[in-house]
């Protein structure tokens, strides 16, 4: 199979679909992989990287659509790229479709096949292809939250751990799957006072079992929210429903109970946001405030940290790229549960149940 791994363009997205192993592991099985000039290079691959490993160089992103059968790439395309996927080509990469109908219909029109990361599905319910860029995300929050609570950049003045003689800030994770989890563990780490809220019981008794004694559990109930949100310094929005939007767990009434300067990071912004008032916003413009407070909603937080964040998807995606190059996404989806599920749109078609649902298709 003719396999292409273009250069990303969405802003500031330093990722890249394949490290220089994945190359060499296709390539060491009779696959073509055409890499576009350059498109590693935020991760910190190079050009002679990929060709060492076996990878043709193509200069532009043109070329790299034109010549290849599947497209693996991190970010959904992008307006600018719609026009270059070709009927009955393969794209394997992150959609989220639910949160933009104009993406869903222009890849309907595009006649392609499109298999989602973010829908490949485990028989255990898990999702494989998500997971470590959850792990980052989660991760990350923290981190950007952190940094967004000092003042010059209009937040409380919390340091999340406190001094001897200060309490500790209080971070609030809404959400107790990968992302509420390394969320509140990179928290608890600060020192922080933390409260990780979910509806899903088996999940806080998992989280009341691992995590220190300053992380406590909470059911999460419209209720239990408002009182939270009052008295929290950081909140993290780290809710998922597999394949379709996240729901509203802070709507914009409740920012008026906010000590003016709270942060908020809404990690689900890729499936619509979980606060009212998110609206994606990029590495180079993260922030904005309502209300006096500070939101930070940024699509593709991972991106920030590409060298990590590259090889962390390249271990978990190459295993299914191999799959659909050996034997044909055909073939590879009637052989396995997990790949067929990441089947979103297909040759025009809706065939994910949540999407269609999403838009009434």
């Amino acid at each position: 199979m003719k396999i292409g791994v273009p250069k990303e363009i969405k802003n500031n997205e330093n990722r890249v679909g394949m490290t220089p192993a994945g190359v060499f592991e296709l390539a060491k099985k009779n696959h073509t992989v055409y890499v576009q000039a350059s498109a590693g290079f935020g991760s910190g691959f190079f050009d002679e990287d990929y060709q060492e490993a076996g990878a043709i160089i193509l200069k532009t992103i043109e070329e790299v659509y034109a010549s290849s059968d599947m497209i693996v790439k991190v970010k959904e395309p992008i307006q600018e790229e719609y026009h270059l996927i070709k009927p009955s080509q393969v794209v394997f990469t992150y959609f989220h479709f639910a949160s933009s109908e104009t993406l869903t219909k222009a890849m309907i029109k595009s006649k392609s096949v499109c298999i989602a990361y973010e829908t490949v599905e485990d028989a255990d319910g898990s999702l494989p292809l998500l997971i470590p860029m959850s792990e980052v995300a989660g991760r990350m929050s923290i981190q950007q939250g952190a940094k967004y609570l000092e003042k010059p950049i209009k937040g409380r003045g919390v340091l999340l751990g406190g001094v001897p003689g200060v309490p500790p800030g209080k971070v609030l994770v809404l959400g107790a799957g990968i992302v509420g989890i390394q969320a509140a563990k990179m928290a608890a780490g600060l020192g922080a006072h933390v409260t990780i809220m979910d509806i899903n019981m088996k999940q806080l008794r998992y989280v009341n079992d691992v995590m220190p004694n300053h992380v406590i559990t909470e059911f999460s109930s419209e209720y239990n929210i408002r009182n939270r949100i009052k008295e929290s310094d950081l909140i993290i929005g780290g809710v998922l429903i597999k394949g379709a939007k996240a729901p509203k767990l802070i709507t914009r009434d409740m920012l008026k109970d906010m000590r003016p300067g709270t942060v908020i990071v809404d990690v689900a912004v890729d499936q619509g946001g979980c606060f009212e008032t998110t609206r994606a916003t990029t590495h180079e413009d993260p922030t904005y405030i309502i209300d006096d407070v500070v939101h930070y909603c940024v699509a593709n937080m991972p991106g920030a940290v590409p060298y990590t964040s590259t090889v962390a998807l390249t271990n978990v995606t190459l295993p299914y790229v191999i799959k659909l190059a050996n034997d044909g996404w055909e073939k590879a989806c009637e052989n396995s549960v997990p790949l067929s599920k990441g089947l979103n749109i297909v040759k025009g078609k809706v065939v994910y149940k949540e999407i269609a649902e999403t838009f009434n298709l």
